[in-house]
């Protein structure tokens, strides 16, 4: 324990004579001899040995000093070396500070040498090498001389002398020349490919520069140290039927860039001038807006592919000739960014772009290609912001696998978007491009949904304006590598016009629901033929309200009948928008005849004499009106007829607000006229000198009116529901009202009428006799007489 004591008292002894000492405690007594001699390495290899009877002690040699851990059985490290050059100025502001094992040297900054041979301050050496006074003369600056360093480079001074900096296309005599003379970049040689300005270009050297000189049918895009490209104007040949929409708008594109594009490809001297490159770019989407803003339809595919190709081929031509790196452009109907790099060495690392409705990541290789690099390279991304309604189709080419015997169909989920570079070799890349595609709308994880990677797919290129070579999406060399319910990532090998399908699996409706539907549509169509036959024949009926009634169950029979034959039959597709039209047009009919009724009922309480309304009228109202809806929106969405799982309207494009929005002005309007006739029969009845059996047929009529309105407006409101996927409570509302609406118009128009049940038994009461007159009376002779009722039938 006093050894102890003794040892830390000789460790503080000698850490007072600073850090570079240290006593160490060994297992051995050490002699003075094997202390001094260092044996066994006791205080390492940077380090002498004090002897002490207690414990032997260390002292790391000047330029070392002692290591912080103390434990450590490596005896190399109890004492290690000095960093002097951290101390501040150790060298003096002249020189340069190197550290060695055990100390350090000053070298001298260039234009200063040292004081001495063994010291380490450095003083100015002047110019002419005259003999240093005994204090330094300051730095003199070379730079502010005339002309030091010629007129082909920059002049910058340091401390203590000056260097010379060639300017570009200029380059040094030799190693050790302050001059520069011009670099021949025409020289044979020069340049490691064919040639600064390309296989078909002439190279001019200019003192400190050069340009290329193009011939006919190349052009380096305005920028002169550019190689010579060739173009192929003959790519922007207008459509056959230019003169007629949808072409008309795409043929002033083609027409625009082919003016462009011969103009840059013959030379100068010929007077040709270009239109700007911003200009161009402006009038190539405002017309594109024109375009897809005209009556250009899905039907139309030869010119969507048409103005896809032509739209690339602009961009490709009008990129090089941009001023800026980025461009961005966003107009009605597209948003493009392009990104141009012109520099004489080729671009490299990751290229990104993105707009609101997509992103693109590549890399530079990819636009430049592994072809000679012409001096440029550009990227672009283009979003079509209402081309999925118009390519909404054309599916034929997409093949998922089915679930549970269930095959998909398909449905563009995002924008259109195009990417294209300028690379002209674009059908198999060597590294994959990787597009994030926003999806229209977000939709709950649901395993009846998947979504697919598709590009256009343009069958014979597109660009003569044949209906016949149109296009298709298709899903070769495009995978999907991520999915979420606002995005799909998608990876592919080439470059094209790019979109989101969504992949719809229909709902298996249970048995009992196909029967059903087809029970309650035969009770439905049987009790409107009747009811049809009633208001033909029935004479004591006839009058206005019987004429609506008529032709109220006429567009009703004919509407479920079309329903029941066709509404899944999506196959052929024009046999499919037939069936979605006469639903359309049949349902509003009886529709329209309803709001009749109420005009009528209406008319019937406060006219009361001369209520009769004109045939004509009538037929204007119940079928005209109609009529003129279906036909307006054929012309405007004709596409929306028909869906890939039912033949009606679709609710993607607001066509189906044609049906339901005159639907919601007739259930609103034969609200009022029913409320006022309510309300006029309670003052009536109120009265004192009143016709009640005329009051008691209008309150009978309007119940009737009431009851009808609301099976048929019940069915329609369940309706809203019944085309959208996995609504099975909405498909058995809809079926169920649909088979009451027959039922209960043949109820209260027929069955609940006296002066029905009159007629019906009359002729009960005459095919009966006749019956029971021929089953069981026996043959007799002709007699004369008058002859009886029974014979009469």
């Amino acid at each position: 324990m006093t050894g102890k004591i003794l040892i830390l008292i000789l460790e503080l002894l000698f850490m007072l004579k600073g850090s570079y000492s240290f006593c160490r405690v060994v297992d051995t007594p050490v002699t003075k001899e094997e202390c001094e001699q260092n044996t066994f390495g006791i205080c390492g290899h940077h380090a002498k040995c004090t002897f002490t009877p207690i414990s032997p002690c260390c002292e790391c040699l000047p330029g070392f000093n002692r290591r912080l851990v103390l434990d450590t059985f490596n005896i190399d490290d109890w004492c290690s070396d000095t960093n002097e050059c951290s101390w501040a100025k150790i060298c003096g502001s002249n020189a340069y500070c190197t550290n060695t094992i055990g100390s350090y040297t000053c070298t001298c900054r260039s234009g200063y040498t040292k004081q001495s041979a063994t010291g380490h301050n450095c003083i100015d050496k002047p110019l002419n090498h005259v003999k240093l006074s005994s204090s330094p003369s300051p730095d003199t600056n070379e730079c502010s001389r005339d002309n030091i360093c010629g007129s082909n480079a920059y002049c910058n001074n340091t401390i203590g002398s000056y260097t010379c900096t060639c300017h570009s296309g200029y380059t040094k005599q030799n190693a050790t020349s302050r001059t520069c003379i011009d670099i021949d970049e025409c020289e044979d040689g020069a340049k490691a490919n064919e040639g600064v300005c390309g296989i078909n270009g002439t190279c001019r050297n200019t003192n400190g520069s050069f340009w290329c000189e193009c011939p006919t049918g190349f052009t380096n895009y305005g920028n002169e140290r550019t190689p010579c490209s060739e173009l192929k104007c003959d790519q922007f040949e207008g459509p056959v039927a230019a003169s007629t929409q949808p072409y008309g708008g795409l043929a002033e594109i083609l027409s625009q860039m082919k003016r462009s594009c011969l103009a840059l490809a013959r030379p100068d001297q010929y007077g040709n001038k270009t239109t700007g490159p911003t200009v161009l770019l402006n009038s190539l989407f405002d017309l594109t807006a024109d375009v897809l803003s005209s009556n250009i339809t899905g039907d139309s595919v030869a010119a969507v592919s048409s103005l896809l190709s032509a739209v690339e081929d602009s961009i490709k031509l009008i990129g090089p000739q941009l001023t800026e790196n980025q461009t961005s452009m966003n107009t009605s109907q597209t948003e493009t960014t392009i990104t141009v790099w012109k520099k004489t060495t080729p671009p490299s690392g990751p290229l990104r772009l993105t707009n609101t409705d997509a992103s693109l990541e590549t890399d530079w290789s990819t636009a430049v290609g592994n072809k000679n690099y012409p001096g440029f390279a550009l990227a672009a991304l283009v979003s079509y912001k209402n081309l999925e309604t118009m390519l909404n189709h054309s599916f034929e080419q997409i093949t998922l696998p089915e679930k549970n015997n269930r095959k998909p169909s398909y449905q563009l989920f995002s924008k259109v978007v195009s990417a294209l570079v300028s690379n002209p070799d674009t059908q198999h890349l060597d590294k994959p491009i990787i597009l994030t595609l926003r999806h229209l709308k977000e939709l709950k994880e649901s395993a009846e949904v998947s979504y697919t990677c598709a590009y256009w797919k343009a069958a014979g290129g597109g660009l003569q304006g044949k209906e016949e070579e149109g296009g298709a999406w298709s899903t070769r060399g495009c995978t999907q590598v991520s999915s979420n319910a606002s995005h799909t990532v998608c990876s592919c090998t080439h470059l094209s016009s790019f979109a989101v399908l969504m992949a719809l699996y229909p709902v298996n409706h249970t048995f009992g629901l196909m029967l059903l539907t087809k029970l309650c549509l035969v009770v439905s169509l049987l009790c409107l033929f009747l009811c049809i036959l009633t208001f033909m024949f029935c004479r004591s009926i006839k009058g206005t309200r019987n004429t609506i009634n008529l032709h109220l169950c006429i567009c009703l029979f004919l509407a479920d009948l079309v329903f029941l034959a066709g509404i899944s039959k999506t196959q052929p597709q024009v046999g499919c928008r037939l069936v979605a039209g006469l639903l359309h047009f049949f349902f509003l009919g009886a529709f329209s005849w309803m709001l009749l009724e109420g005009v009528h009922l209406y008319r019937m309480l406060v006219l009361v004499f001369n209520t009769t309304i004109r045939p004509r009228y009538l037929y204007t109202v119940g079928y005209g009106t109609p009529l003129v809806i279906v036909i307006i929106s054929v012309i405007s969405r004709p596409t929306g007829y028909g869906t890939d799982q039912y033949c009606w309207l679709t609710t993607e494009q607001g066509l189906i607000w044609s049906f339901f929005g005159p639907v919601c002005v007739v259930i609103g309007l034969n609200v009022v006229f029913f409320s006022i006739t309510i309300w006029k029969l309670a003052q009536k009845f109120s009265s004192i000198n009143v016709d009640l059996t005329h009051l008691h047929k209008i309150r009978v009529f309007t119940v009737g009116a009431i009851a009808q309105l609301c099976v048929l407006g019940l069915m329609w409101l369940s309706g809203v529901f019944l085309f959208k996927e996995g609504d099975l409570a909405a498909a058995y509302i809809f079926t169920i009202l649909n088979g009451l609406q027959g039922a209960l118009i043949f109820l209260l128009n027929c069955l609940l009428s006296k002066q029905v049940r009159e007629e019906y038994a009359k002729l009960l009461s005459r095919v009966r006799p006749q019956t029971s007159k021929i089953r069981y009376s026996k043959p007799q002779a002709s007699r004369s007489g008058p002859p009886t009722s029974e014979s009469n039938l």
